[in-house]
C-alpha cells in the first residue's frame, strides 16, 4: 500500500485546488461543445448521426488524455528538475513501482473527473447516447495510459521548455487528428494508417461505437490496455534508472 501515500498526497492537492481544477476542466470542453456543436456542427451529419453525437466521444477521449497527462507530466518534471522535491521519494522507503502507481492513479483520477464533466455537459446540451460500464472502463484505461506517458516524459525530458515541445509534437497533434473531430472515411489512406497508430484513435473509436450503439471494436479496446501496461512498465524502469 506504499502507492497510497503518493496517491493521498495528490488527492490532498486536488481537494485544496478543487475549484481551480474544476473550472479549468470545464472551460475547454464547454468551448468545444459550443463551437463544434452549436456552431459548426448544428446541421452536419457524420457517420449516420448528428455531429454533436459524433464529436462528444472524441472530446471525452481528448479531455481524459490532456488532463491525465498534464496532471502528471508537468508537476513531476518541475518537482524533479527545479524544486528537487522528487528526491523525497528517492530517499523514502518506497519502491519505484509504488511511486509510479500512485502518480499514475492520481493522474487517472484527474482524467476521469474531467471526462465526467464532459459527460455532464453533453447531457445539459441535450445530447443522448448510451453509457455503459465498458464506456467508463475505456475512459479509465485511456487516462491510465496517458498518465503513464506523463511519468515517462517527466523522467526523460530535462527541461520545462522541452516538455512543452514534446506536448506540441505529440499530445496536440494526437488531440486533433485521432478521429476526435472528424471522420477518417475521407482521409488519404497513408494518413489514415498513421492516425491508426495513435492510441487516442482507438479510444475515440471505441467510445463512439459504444455511445452510438454500433458494433464494438474489440481490437481497439484490446490494444489500449496493452499500450497502457507497456507505458507503465517503461515508466517504472525509467524511474528506477533515475534513482
Amino acid at each position: 500500500m506504499d502507492w497510497y501515500t503518493v496517491f493521498w498526497k495528490q488527492w490532498r492537492i486536488f481537494k485544496k485546488r478543487f475549484w481551480k481544477i474544476f473550472s479549468s476542466s470545464l472551460v475547454n470542453p464547454l468551448l468545444y461543445l459550443i463551437v463544434f456543436g452549436w456552431g459548426l456542427g448544428r446541421n452536419i451529419q457524420v457517420e449516420g448521426g448528428s455531429y454533436m453525437q459524433f464529436v462528444i466521444p472524441g472530446i471525452i477521449a481528448m479531455t481524459t488524455m490532456n488532463t491525465s497527462y498534464n496532471a502528471v507530466a508537468n508537476p513531476l518534471n518541475i518537482s524533479r528538475i527545479y524544486y528537487k522535491t522528487y528526491e523525497e521519494y528517492i530517499i523514502a522507503p518506497i519502491s519505484s513501482f509504488s511511486v509510479v502507481l500512485g502518480e499514475v492513479l492520481a493522474g487517472s483520477g484527474r482524467g476521469m473527473f474531467a471526462g465526467l464533466i464532459v459527460l455532464l455537459l453533453s447531457f445539459l446540451f441535450g445530447v443522448n447516447f448510451q453509457i455503459s460500464p465498458l464506456f467508463i472502463l475505456i475512459m479509465f484505461v485511456n487516462s491510465f495510459l496517458f498518465a503513464s506517458l506523463g511519468v515517462v516524459a517527466a523522467m526523460v525530458i530535462d527541461s520545462h521548455e522541452d516538455m512543452a515541445m514534446f506536448s506540441s509534437f505529440v499530445i496536440v497533434p494526437m488531440a486533433f487528428l485521432s478521429n476526435t473531430f472528424f471522420s477518417l472515411q475521407n482521409v488519404p489512406e497513408a494518413v489514415s494508417y498513421l492516425i491508426q497508430i495513435m492510441p487516442l484513435t482507438h479510444t475515440a473509436k471505441s467510445l463512439r461505437a459504444i455511445s452510438l450503439g454500433m458494433p464494438v471494436p474489440w481490437v481497439s479496446i484490446l490494444i489500449l490496455p496493452v499500450i497502457a501496461v507497456i507505458l507503465f512498465i517503461v515508466a517504472v524502469r525509467i524511474t528506477l534508472r533515475v534513482e
